[in-house]
């Protein structure tokens, strides 16, 4: 597990054609397969840390708007009616609205139910938010979830993507499919990396989805350490998203560092609480047979020293077929679905205990 892990890729150009802004995607209505890369720029289309859900009560009624689906009784309160300030670091705006104290609502992920139903009985279900099943508004889906942040006071939020890649291999198969430059992944790619594009692509300011897809993750430490920081929110409402080329250990240590204050009891007990995924996962039948993809790792942390890291995030998350396991912390060629999660799990527990010996060595 300490042996090198990355992607065995070859990054070509290719060419042939010309693209349009935004509204030609290379795969169109693939909602459950689609990267978070294939929409916006980060700065029009994330959140950037901090987002304003939807009241639960339409204002001025006294009838919440939420029609039951799964759930016998859910006793919301009227105190819902107030806008609430929230926390998304990754991910799109539109997925998250209020719920009752306590909980919030995502947008309905088929994908992600079938996993919530699945770990059910896992050993990872302490590990995961609680799940409550399924809500609809005017046709629209969404599952309602405990709110990880709910017993925080002003938390400090981490998101943390594990793995070495954030595709699945059938993403990567349909972009082929029809590989057309694209003057958005041009952009986007000219914005982390103006070297990046070859002469090819500079002539015809379009990139590939996958030539985008794969030079993505070797700009950050997807590539060098399995796990990549997504954003960070401090409790005096900062917010970072800015880690696209935060890839070396180092630069990764430093960005904890600074996250947890060089506070050792919240590093102590970050530490302990990802050791215990780690023993969860070894035991967990859901994580065998799944190929885990753009799941990520939420870190909280507030000024009463209280820590926790949840598992988040099952959308893109596949089952294998019948029979067929993965090791999760072997080398990812393409065909045999291996994620990388472990390694990028100890790759984040190693870092983390780097962070405690530098602040060790201050203290002494």
């Amino acid at each position: 597990m300490d042996a090198p892990l990355v992607p065995q890729v070859t990054i070509t150009p290719e060419g042939g054609g010309s693209s349009r802004e935004m509204q030609q995607k290379d795969w169109d209505g693939a909602a459950e397969g689609t990267s978070e890369d294939d929409l916006l720029s980060d700065n029009e289309s994330k959140s950037r840390g901090i987002i304003t859900l939807e009241p639960l009560v339409d204002a001025g009624e006294n009838k919440p708007w939420w029609k039951l689906k799964t759930i016998v009784q859910w006793p919301f309160s009227a105190t819902q009616r107030r806008r609430l300030s929230w926390v998304q670091l990754a991910g799109h705006k539109g997925n998250f609205k209020a719920a009752d104290e306590g909980s919030i609502l995502k947008k309905f992920s088929e994908n992600e139910v079938r996993c919530f139903e699945k770990l059910a009985g896992d050993a990872l279900l302490p590990f995961v938010p609680a799940y409550h099943g399924v809500v609809e508004k005017d046709g629209e889906s969404f599952l309602h979830m405990t709110d990880l942040l709910a017993n925080f006071d002003l938390p400090n939020v981490m998101d943390c993507k594990m793995g070495v890649r954030t595709y699945l291999e059938e993403e990567l198969v349909r972009a082929r499919e029809r590989p057309k430059p694209r003057e958005d992944l041009y952009k986007k790619m000219m914005e982390v990396d103006s070297e990046g594009p070859t002469p090819q692509e500079h002539s015809l300011q379009g990139v590939t989805k996958p030539r985008y897809m794969q030079w993505r993750e070797t700009m950050s430490s997807t590539h060098t350490l399995g796990f990549r920081i997504e954003g960070i929110k401090k409790f005096d409402g900062t917010c970072r998203t800015d880690f696209k080329k935060t890839r070396s250990k180092q630069d990764v240590i430093q960005v904890f560092s600074d996250f947890v204050g060089e506070n050792r009891s919240i590093i102590k007990s970050y530490v302990s609480r990802l050791k215990e995924i780690r023993e969860a996962l070894s035991l967990s039948e859901f994580f065998k047979r799944h190929e885990v993809i753009g799941s990520s790792l939420l870190f909280i942390h507030d000024h009463t020293d209280m820590a926790q890291v949840w598992l988040i995030d099952f959308g893109k998350t596949t089952p294998l077929p019948e029979g067929q396991t993965l090791k999760h912390d072997v080398l990812w060629q393409e065909g045999n679905r291996e994620d990388g999660y472990l390694w990028g799990l100890q790759n984040l527990i190693h870092t983390l205990e780097s962070v405690s010996g530098e602040v060790e060595k201050l203290e002494q």
